[in-house]
């Protein structure tokens, strides 16, 4: 298996979360529109950790996540969840959606019931739980969502798209999935509204201690919010590691097309200027102490609003 398929290849005797054996997966198979999305990927998603997954529309991510709770099965290959196939017994496969929680892209299109509470608790509902049980996990997961409580007997299609989107996160939170999939969780919010839904899901991944895996556009997202990094093109996996790991080859990003954080290319253009600064510069902080030490300054204070990364919230 090669080495660059791994994410941050697993400690010796450590069980990943979830792996991915040698998949490969076609669309319209012997039709003229035949596509292979993934083409022999294999992967590793440690347990704990908050995963990115990064590329070109059409990279084969999409293709991917679909297939970590068996909606979508493998053409070839396995998919181990702690190390068992998830398709072992194909009758049980739903109670992997349950394990395997999925987010799919505006999922605030998929709302239905009569109030924001109701729909919270389908998923819980499902599951058989006792009332008592439905309405602890209802509260505490609007609370790692950002919903606020005077919200939940509202009708979610009263609601701005914003808080809808943080509605369907939290539903599917309630369910306490062991490994939590995003497919672009903040995808035409605003900068403020995508803080709120990735502070929330970090701290859920904090506390919980759940697996978390999030599909992206956005560099600047995964520098801020992900330990490890998964990089897919042209349906494989480009290069993954931890954060530090794939921000150190900025320039192997930007030769395929890939944006890198803006902060790094413009840290890259003051290193290439003579600037003393240390190479992996990928988010704001990062930069601001850099420069304080290269220019001899005190250090820059924390801004308020961003105290919630280290675990108060901020919304």
């Amino acid at each position: 298996m090669d080495p660059a398929q791994i994410v941050n290849r697993v400690p010796e005797g450590e069980v990943p979360k979830l792996r991915l054996e040698h998949i490969t997966y076609r669309y319209s198979i012997g039709t003229p529109f035949e596509k292979r999305a993934l083409d022999d990927v294999s992967l590793d998603i440690r347990r704990g950790r908050v995963t990115g997954l990064i590329g070109h529309t059409g990279s084969g991510k999409s293709t991917l996540v679909q297939l970590l709770n068996g909606l979508s099965k493998p053409e070839t290959g396995r998919v181990l969840l702690d190390g068992e196939d998830i398709w072992r017994e194909p009758k049980e496969i739903g109670k992997i959606r349950f394990r395997v929680g999925l987010v799919m892209q505006y999922p605030e299109y998929q709302l239905f019931e009569e109030t924001v509470r109701a729909d919270i608790a389908f998923g819980p509902k499902n599951m058989k739980l006792s009332d008592e049980e439905i309405k602890t996990r209802v509260s505490e997961a609007a609370a790692f969502a950002g919903v606020a409580e005077e919200l939940l007997d509202k009708s979610p299609f009263d609601l701005s798209g914003g808080q809808k989107r943080r509605v369907a996160i939290a539903g599917v939170m309630a369910m306490r999935p062991e490994v939590l999939v995003l497919d672009e969780p903040a995808a035409g919010l605003d900068p403020q509204g995508r803080h709120a839904i990735f502070t929330g899901i970090r701290e859920y991944n904090r506390l919980t201690g759940s697996t978390v895996l999030i599909v992206s556009h956005s560099m600047e997202d995964m520098a801020q919010y992900c330990d490890d990094v998964v990089v897919m093109s042209h349906a494989k996996i480009l290069m993954a590691g931890t954060r530090d790991q794939v921000f150190a080859r900025a320039e192997e990003l930007e030769a395929v097309g890939l944006d890198i954080p803006l902060i790094t290319r413009m840290t890259l253009l003051l290193i290439r200027g003579g600037m003393p600064l240390p190479s992996g510069i990928y988010t704001l902080e990062a930069a601001e102490e850099a420069l304080s030490v290269a220019f001899g300054l005190p250090p820059v204070p924390p801004d308020k609003e961003d105290e919630g990364k280290g675990g108060t919230r901020s919304w």
